[in-house]
């Protein structure tokens, strides 16, 4: 008997229906991988966390808390700062007068190899500060200016452009940079690796690499008066240069009401020549003020005391160094609690105004050798006004520790240190915090508190 099923008819209708399937299958496929692509594309890249002046996102006011997705561009008036921390804890800082775009934020916590990270700087000066997901697949991260390509090796770093010349300077780490050529095109995801490139790293002091339009292999030029720091100078809020390379000088304090005179924290800390002769044995750990402020000249110098000794960092008036010849051997386990044994802070309005000296009080330390991390706080007392300040962070093998910004997880200030064995433990560590968070009114609106502390076991 014949099948019913091997007639031209039914062989026509089942393989129409077969068509129907794949294209309905194709369709489905087709729809979800647009829908994956749009979301890759719509990823929130990361969050305001400061914004001064005029600043938008989007094209609209920008504000704190705002969400930042790939595509967005973000531009900066000659007033204007915008700091954004990236959803892996990394930063975008504009400086004034800038123009960017996030090309790309995507992030695979699971498979690091699928992160895509890009921006644009079109004009103007901005910072980019490696998050975790850039130091996992840094093939994957590309900084472009309209004439050049800049990827990293894991990397803090500053860049100045405009239509015709671009200038890159490196905080820590190192960059590589090419101009748009053969090899190289503005399309690209990653560092160019061709045979123009050229690298830069932190301890190339003071130097920058340029590239002009039309130009592929950059020039290693002396920074100076070319520093993109130097175009448009960080705040004194930004988060901390941790390179001995950096030459940013920061705003020079107005006249204040209060004189060190009157606070006896602020008493200097700097070495006397009785110290040396009553101490013989040089200090592990040796600080000081190293910006003139009110009526007192700088404390310390950076070239006589860098002869012997290693910049852990610097902040707006203070500096921090450890002894080059006191080496450190980390504990390879157990946790330790310091004391506060003194201070210097001052309070400053925005950065450039009246200075006004600060005392710390409840000052904790503890630093937990079998996880690297630790842990501070103290109340800050000023203007008779008592804020609590706290940070955490992570400690390096090489005793140094901080964290990246006061508006980062529990933090409420920035904190770079180091740890000495002297010949018992102890440690100094440099802050700098805003006192009302980010936020833009209230009786601390634009409040910046800066200074160095120092800690026994």
């Amino acid at each position: 008997m014949h099948n019913s099923r091997d007639s031209p008819v039914v062989k026509k209708l089942f393989m129409s229906h077969k068509l129907l399937w794949r294209d309905a299958l194709a369709t489905v496929a087709a729809f979800f991988l647009f829908a994956f692509s749009g979301a890759a594309y719509s990823q929130e890249a990361g969050q305001v966390v400061q914004a001064i002046g005029g600043v938008r996102l989007a094209g609209t006011p920008a504000k704190v808390g705002d969400r930042v997705q790939a595509g967005d561009a973000l531009s900066t008036d000659a007033d204007g700062y915008l700091y954004i921390k990236t959803i892996d804890s990394g930063f975008l800082i504009l400086r004034p007068s800038s123009e960017a775009r996030v090309l790309a934020y995507t992030v695979d916590a699971a498979q690091p190899a699928n992160n895509r990270i890009k921006f644009e700087l079109n004009k103007g000066v901005a910072r980019s500060i490696s998050g975790e997901a850039v130091k996992q697949s840094r093939q994957n991260f590309r900084f472009n200016t309209p004439v050049a390509a800049i990827g990293v090796r894991g990397t803090d770093f500053t860049v100045f452009t405009d239509a015709q010349t671009t200038r890159v300077a490196v905080v820590s780490g190192g960059v590589v940079v090419s101009g748009f050529g053969a090899g190289c095109t503005a399309q690209g995801m990653g560092p160019c690796e061709v045979s123009a490139k050229r690298e830069l790293f932190a301890g190339q002091e003071s130097q920058v690499l340029q590239v002009s339009r039309g130009q592929a292999v950059p020039q290693l030029l002396r920074g100076g008066s070319l520093l993109p720091d130097v175009s448009a100078p960080p705040r004194a809020d930004e988060p901390a240069n941790t390179s001995a390379n950096s030459t940013t000088t920061r705003a020079a304090a107005s006249p204040g009401a209060a004189s060190f005179n009157q606070e006896p924290n602020l008493a200097p800390l700097k070495l006397t020549a009785l110290d040396q002769q009553l101490n013989p044995a040089p200090p592990a750990i040796v600080w000081g003020r190293w910006q003139p402020l009110l009526d007192n000249p700088a404390e310390i110098s950076f070239s006589s005391l860098s002869t012997t000794n290693q910049l852990v960092g610097t902040n707006t008036y203070f500096a921090l160094f450890r002894n080059k010849d006191k080496q450190w051997v980390s504990p390879a386990e157990g946790a330790v609690s310091f004391t506060l044994q003194s201070s210097q802070v001052v309070v400053q309005a925005n950065g450039v105004g009246a200075v006004f000296p600060a005392t710390l009080e409840n000052g904790k330390l503890a630093v937990n050798f079998t996880n690297s991390s630790f842990t501070t706080q103290f109340d800050l007392l000023t203007q008779g006004q008592r804020i609590a300040r706290q940070a955490e962070g992570a400690v390096s093998k090489d005793g140094t520790f901080g964290n990246v910004s006061q508006f980062w997880g529990n933090n409420s200030m920035q904190v770079q240190g180091v740890l000495a064995q002297n010949p018992g433990l102890s440690g100094a560590y440099l802050f700098q915090s805003r006192l009302d968070n980010g936020q833009s009114t209230g009786p601390l609106a634009g409040q910046l508190a800066t200074g160095i502390t120092s800690w026994t076991k």
